[in-house]
């Protein structure tokens, strides 16, 4: 029944990409050495409107300017989340201004630079031995994610993040670290790590440019072996259904197993004229793409192992087995075992259907393209964050390497908060002011705005009593910003 539904399905997308061959001027089919292949002509830029680039320029000059420290103290102040953090030992009394020393903390290790320089001898709450303390006792893996759930969910509820998604669509992609110090934890790759050892920080962005998973991989294994973990491990309010990601997160498995939990996967492949396309009985007639549509899948395998397949999905779906587990053992191309087989069979049709729809639809194509642009601007975030000791990762023992880049992604998560707040306040000023604002801008706006916030060499953690107290900053006025700024040379 199952199959014989997927069939269908198969035949309707080929027949709807043979039928509109003569409109679809982006798609070519071609000769590639004595068989059928397919060319894509790349997506065409998204002009930008005159009025998109001044509601841009506008609302990123109302920004107020502020120090990192005191913004991490404004997110806390209105979200709670370091409370998310606790003593490694249960029961421990609640420790005095807990919050501006784990801040602290966080502060450094997202920074790179090192308690000592956020330390203060005359602040209990910042002397060394406290800060020292608190991230041997305050920070680990549990608590990280408990606090960045906390961001997450608070990006979630405000209307103009809710504008750029609603947090079912989400990117997969990995920021390399080089590692420079000596440890079994980092690999080699010539590609990202010339001469030296690095770790991959493979993270998970949803639609509201929040990040809400984040594995640490020595070196650069395969992302595939990752990608499903970020979807079933995850512990926001968020539940993506779709997931983009670039060719290294792809393979058949990956397709078969995102289909069976209910997932989309829609990667943005590389090689496309290198994609085979697949079908399920060869007296199929698929008109001018018959040839492209030339290799079988083994349906029977399918068949015989349908049920074990469901298993494996209610597996994975209640926890019983972990993602990263169930790859590594499906993905053994040498050793796949019957069931690693037949679920990369089922993946063959899956893939079949994503590649229809990929050359089918431009605004497909663009979707994906937006969301992984997102991923990319996340990540460049997130180096501007990472800035001390020239962007290495110094950390010697794994727990540490998680640690640290789980503070990175919680500090960039704030950063994201506190500009969405502010550019929805910018944006509700300016409506007031300039009438409506087409819907389609404002979902190409970003949070991901950190020229404003300085980062380098102060970090003051006094926020005045009234920001404490849930207001906001002032905005500032766009035009006397331009006024000062035309008055430097």
């Amino acid at each position: 029944m199952e199959l014989s539904a997927l069939q269908q399905r198969v035949q309707a997308a080929y027949a709807e990409v043979s039928e509109n061959l003569e409109q679809n001027t982006a798609l070519q089919l071609v000769q590639q050495d004595g068989h059928l292949a397919v060319e894509l002509r790349a997506v065409p830029a998204h002009p930008e409107s005159e009025q998109l680039a001044d509601l841009r320029a506008q609302l990123t000059a109302c920004l107020p300017q502020v120090d990192v420290a005191a913004l991490l103290l404004e997110v806390e102040a209105f979200t709670d989340f370091t409370s998310a953090f606790t003593h490694v030992a249960d029961g421990q009394p609640a420790t005095a201004d807990l919050p501006l020393s784990v801040c602290a903390v966080l502060l450094a290790q997202a920074c790179n630079v090192g308690l000592k320089t956020v330390a203060r001898a005359d602040v209990p709450a910042l002397t060394p031995a406290r800060l020292l303390w608190v991230q041997q006792h305050y920070l680990r893996v549990e608590t990280l994610t408990a606090a960045n759930a906390r961001l997450v969910d608070a990006q979630a509820q405000l209307p103009l993040a809710q504008a750029w998604g609603g947090g079912d669509v989400a990117s997969a992609d990995g920021l390399r670290f080089v590692v420079p110090v000596r440890t079994v934890h980092a690999g080699w790759n010539r590609k990202y790590f010339p001469g030296q050892r690095g770790v991959t920080y493979y993270n998970f962005t949803s639609d509201q440019f929040t990040g809400f998973h984040g594995i640490v991989i020595p070196g650069t294994l395969r992302d595939s072996l990752f990608i499903l973990a970020g979807l079933l491990e995850q512990q926001t309010s968020l539940d993506p259904r779709e997931i983009m990601a670039d060719t290294h997160g792809y393979s058949d498995v990956v397709f078969g197993l995102f289909a069976l939990l209910g997932y989309r996967f829609s990667p943005r492949l590389a090689d496309l004229s290198d994609q085979r396309f697949w079908r399920l009985r060869k007296e199929d007639d698929y008109g001018p793409l018959n040839a492209l549509g030339r290799h079988m899948v083994n349906a029977q395998l399918i068949h015989d192992h349908w049920e074990d397949m469901l298993r494996l999905a209610g597996s994975l779906k209640l926890g019983k087995v972990k993602a990263t587990a169930v790859m590594r053992t499906l993905q053994r191309a040498s050793t796949l075992s019957g069931l690693g087989r037949a679920v990369a069979e089922f993946g063959r049709l899956e893939k079949t259907l994503y590649l229809l729809a990929y050359v089918q639809d431009e605004a497909y194509r663009r979707r994906i393209l937006v969301q992984l642009n997102r991923g990319e601007g996340r990540h460049a975030a997130a180096r501007a964050v990472f800035h001390g000791k020239k962007g290495e990762l110094r950390q010697r023992y794994r727990e540490g390497m998680e640690d640290q880049l789980g503070a990175l992604g919680l500090v960039v998560n704030a950063l994201v908060l506190w500009n969405t707040r502010y550019l929805q306040r910018a944006l509700k000023q300016w409506q007031e002011t300039h009438g409506a604002v087409d819907p389609a801008d404002i979902g190409r706006l970003s949070p991901l705005l950190h020229e404003h916030v300085n980062m380098l060499g102060r970090y003051d953690f006094n926020l005045p009593a009234r920001i404490a107290a849930g207001e906001l900053r002032p905005l500032r006025d766009p035009a006397s910003w331009e006024e000062r700024l035309a008055k430097f040379p």
